[in-house]
């Protein structure tokens, strides 16, 4: 069984940080992209950062550049994203997701396969 399983979630207030994290088993995804998308309450869920099977290819949305930082660590099947300067406006549940079918990332959430079950953000002002 394929599991996407984040971690790091919590409490923070406002320009603090977190480092999340997603571990992947029940197959290897090292040949694959691995992204990040976040909902917020009643909103859409929204692209945040993806990286290629080598992480020699980042993509971020527009307003996470400069505050959020995407890395993997192949072996282990870990994507991880660092977030700094986070704001009010970051508060959501984050997801990780695995294998896109267009291309090896897409900013739209349902060209990707797999999902974990997301980890809450809540940043206080």
């Amino acid at each position: 069984q394929v599991q996407l399983v984040e971690s790091g979630g919590g409490l923070v207030q406002a320009g603090g940080s977190l480092t999340l994290s997603c571990a992947a088993s029940g197959r290897t995804f090292s040949n694959y992209g691995m992204g990040w998308f976040r909902q917020a309450p009643g909103k859409e869920r929204e692209f945040v950062a993806a990286i290629n099977w080598s992480g020699s290819s980042i993509v971020y949305a527009n307003s996470e550049k400069g505050r959020f930082a995407v890395s993997r660590e192949g072996a282990k099947d870990t994507v991880y994203l660092q977030m700094i300067s986070l704001k009010a406006e970051d508060t959501a549940v984050y997801f990780c997701t695995a294998r896109a079918t267009t291309g090896w990332y897409s900013t739209q959430p349902n060209a990707w396969l797999y999902w974990g079950q997301g980890t809450q953000v809540t940043v206080s002002s």
